[in-house]
């Protein structure tokens, strides 16, 4: 069987080998064992029932909520020589009877059909009496009460047991959390299937979050950098999709918009360009998206803050489907959190439960200083290591920014909740800012707050600096905070922080991102030409065009590149070209071909011939990145400080604060590289008494954490000092 799969996966589809799972799906649906399938949006989860449609010889049935992704989807399975079709409202009278002609004729192996559409009793009768196969539920989180997509009608799917008791059943989502997961198989009878759980990490989305700062500039700069390529912008509000699709169009770019608020014509319409690729960018609510199988999107911009992970996750996986990477950007604000939990209010009281906790979760992430997968997978239940390298996993905000090291804010922490317990524990944290700031807004002046002592004393900070403050502070459960009116409250831990005998370790927010794209525009890092290139993408949209489907139907963005690095000189050489299938060298081959020769000739270029052998898949990336094989920070780090320059003039060069140095040059030794003493020694400032009790309490405790030796020496020294000790030990004990 697996022979039989993979030669319709080089056939059919163009692919030279299976992706994670894929294979092992594909094998136990064929087997005839019912499966439930979690797999990440972009990774694959329609080939896990189109190949074993392709070789069971009944029909396979894929229930989707969506018209336009099964729209796409026949088109592009109809383009590489499959026999599909679909059912659904968007049919005329005509069409859907020889849809269903074909159906009794036994014509079709694929049918896509809607939820509703397969629960009338005439298609269930017409279905009946064919043979079907396999039964292929997608989007199935959208049948538990527990996920952000709920659908009622999914909740019938439970009876096609009973209708098609010989059929395989297949459920595949991208996002589920465990409780989502035991729900659809409780739901849908599939006690007894083998469950397969991908990695819900996307390697090739770099993930950035930043402070909302003059929203429509920081989109403009994205867009700036993708020239001519596709993104999506999502927006909370019909209101703000207009608003910044008139700003964004007033500026001259290529722009649309798509809410509930348009007609169906409108929604169709706009989401068609984008697909086309007649328009780069799309503004649109939540409302856009589902449906779209586009896989060259190279950017999602979130305007407002999600309301949960699961829709956040499932918005940008819409990004970079190809394989090839993309950006992710969330324009972080407060005020976005009150927003939303002003219209959690107007919920029932069960729904308000479980929206203020979707809603922790999200700004948990947002405000998070760890690699962004980490809280990211988490939430799915996934465990994610960062990858020991200098840049983490060098597609994130914060492993990509230079490392932090938190601060002593005892006294900032004690002025914020000493103000909170000063104004009763009865007010939010915009409230509790006010008064440190000395506001003298209605609210303030009604409770008589400007009498407070702590009226005005936080003047150190802005208020964004105090709200992020404060967010840290519920962090470390110094402070709690009512899920229904947010209001302030201090934990027993907060006294031991009020009273001074423990301190408060944080960050402060800086006033701008720490990390920004690189200034130059998106380049794919692979050696193609780009002219080249650019004649492909005009080929494909004309065909495309006539044959009236999307241009990534024809090929993907990945396939043009690759076919413009190659330069393949034969069919047999582009059927060794990623995404080119038989069927469609046989439609296409020669006009891609004769562009090659064509460009070849006209610019002098000599090809020589290619082996037959698999070319390599390319490296590509978008600018954004750094480049993967450079020095490693903590090599450069070690090496300049054994050629004589002190720590300070370390973090001179690199306007760094001591901490961060001094962890470079522990990771530097730590692989077994000599640090120089007299280096170390010099930047040491401590009593000779002093740290031979350090050294001892390491020889007593060990030379893992330093939390034990800070709190037996009593803050007496701080932390970097210990790392300097310990570095100093650690080259005695070389």
């Amino acid at each position: 069987m697996k022979s039989a799969a993979t030669n319709i996966l080089n056939s059919t589809f163009g692919f030279k080998s299976f992706r994670p799972l894929q294979g092992e799906v594909v094998e136990a649906v064929v087997s005839g064992r019912d499966a439930v399938v979690i797999m990440p949006t972009g990774g694959g989860k329609s080939l896990c029932y189109q190949i074993p449609a392709l070789l069971f010889d009944g029909l396979t049935i894929v229930v989707s909520p969506l018209i336009s992704l099964m729209q796409d989807q026949v088109s592009q399975l109809r383009l590489a020589g499959v026999a599909a079709s679909f059912l659904n409202s968007s049919l005329s009278a005509a069409d859907y009877s020889k849809t269903l002609n074909k159906i009794k004729t036994s014509s079709v192996t694929l049918l896509y059909v809607a939820p509703e559409t397969l629960m009338k009793a005439q298609i269930i009768a017409l279905l009946k009496e064919t043979k079907v196969s396999c039964i292929a539920i997608d989007e199935s989180h959208c049948i538990s009460e527990w996920g952000h997509d709920f659908r009622p009608e999914y909740r019938k799917l439970a009876g096609m047991h009973n209708d098609f008791p010989g059929a395989v059943f297949l459920a595949l989502t991208a996002t589920a959390t465990p409780r989502v997961r035991q729900d659809i198989i409780s739901t849908l009878r599939l006690d007894d299937a083998k469950v397969f759980i991908s990695s819900f990490d996307r390697a090739n989305l770099h993930l950035q979050v930043s402070q909302k700062e003059n929203p429509v500039r920081q989109v403009v700069e994205v867009i700036q950098r993708f020239p001519n390529q596709s993104g999506i912008v999502y927006c909370a509000t019909r209101r703000q999709v207009d608003e910044l699709n008139d700003a964004l169009a007033c500026q001259g770019y290529s722009v649309t918009g798509y809410h509930a608020g348009m007609t169906n014509e409108e929604r169709r319409r706009n989401q068609h360009a984008f697909v086309r690729d007649n328009v780069q960018v799309v503004i649109a609510t939540i409302a856009f998206g589902m449906g779209i199988d586009k896989p060259n999107v190279r950017y999602v911009i979130h305007y407002d803050l999600p309301k949960n992970i699961e829709g956040y996750y499932q918005e940008i996986g819409r990004a970079g489907r190809d394989g090839l990477d993309a950006f992710c950007l969330l324009l972080f604000s407060y005020a976005d959190i009150y927003k939303i939990r002003y219209f959690i209010e107007q919920k029932t009281d069960k729904e308000k439960r479980m929206a203020h906790i979707h809603l922790g979760a999200m700004v948990a992430y947002a405000e998070s200083a760890l690699c962004r997968r980490i809280p990211l997978l988490n939430y799915f239940g996934e465990e994610y290591s960062v990858p020991a390298a200098e840049d983490g996993c060098g597609m994130c905000d914060n492993c990509l920014s230079a490392k932090r090291d938190p601060e002593d804010l005892t006294v900032a922490a004690q002025k914020f909740m000493s103000c909170v317990k000063r104004t009763g524990e009865n007010f939010g944290i915009v409230h509790v800012v006010d008064v440190l700031l000395g506001r003298k807004n209605k609210k303030v002046l009604q409770y008589g707050h400007q009498h407070l002592s702590t009226y005005g004393i936080g003047s150190e900070f802005s208020k964004k600096q105090w709200s992020y403050l404060a967010r840290q502070l519920l962090q470390h459960d110094l402070l709690t905070q009512d899920g229904s009116y947010a209001v302030l409250k201090l934990t027993d831990k907060a006294w031991s922080v009020l009273r001074g005998t423990e301190n408060f370790y944080g960050l402060v927010l800086q006033d701008s991102p720490a990390v920004k794209m690189n200034a130059g525009a998106a380049k794919m890092e692979i050696d193609y030409d780009e002219r080249l290139f650019s004649k492909f993408r005009s080929l494909r949209k004309r065909l495309a065009e006539e044959a009236n489907v999307p241009p990534y139907a024809i090929f993907p963005d990945k396939t043009l590149i690759e076919l413009a690095a190659r330069l393949p000189q034969s069919p047999e050489q582009m059927l060794l070209i990623h995404g080119v299938g038989q069927v469609k060298v046989q439609k296409y081959g020669k006009l891609f071909l004769a562009e090659i020769e064509a460009f070849c000739t006209e610019n002098n270029i000599d090809r020589k011939p290619h082996s037959d052998g698999p070319f390599p898949v390319p490296d590509v990336s978008f600018g954004f990145t750094p480049q993967r094989n450079k020095k490693l920070r903590h090599h450069e780090v070690g090496e300049l400080f054994n050629s004589g320059k002190s720590i300070a003039q370390c973090m001179a060069r690199y306007n760094v604060k001591a901490g961060t140095i001094i962890s470079h040059l522990e990771r530097y030794s730590s692989e077994g590289n000599r640090l120089r003493r007299d280096g170390l020694h010099e930047a040491l400032n401590v009593d000779g008494g002093l740290q031979k009790e350090v050294t001892d309490s390491f020889a007593d405790m060990g030379y893992d954490r330093l939390t034990p030796i800070y709190e037996k020496l009593q803050g007496r020294l701080d932390y970097d000092t210990l790392k300097l000790i310990r570095l100093l030990e650690s080259s005695t004990r070389d």
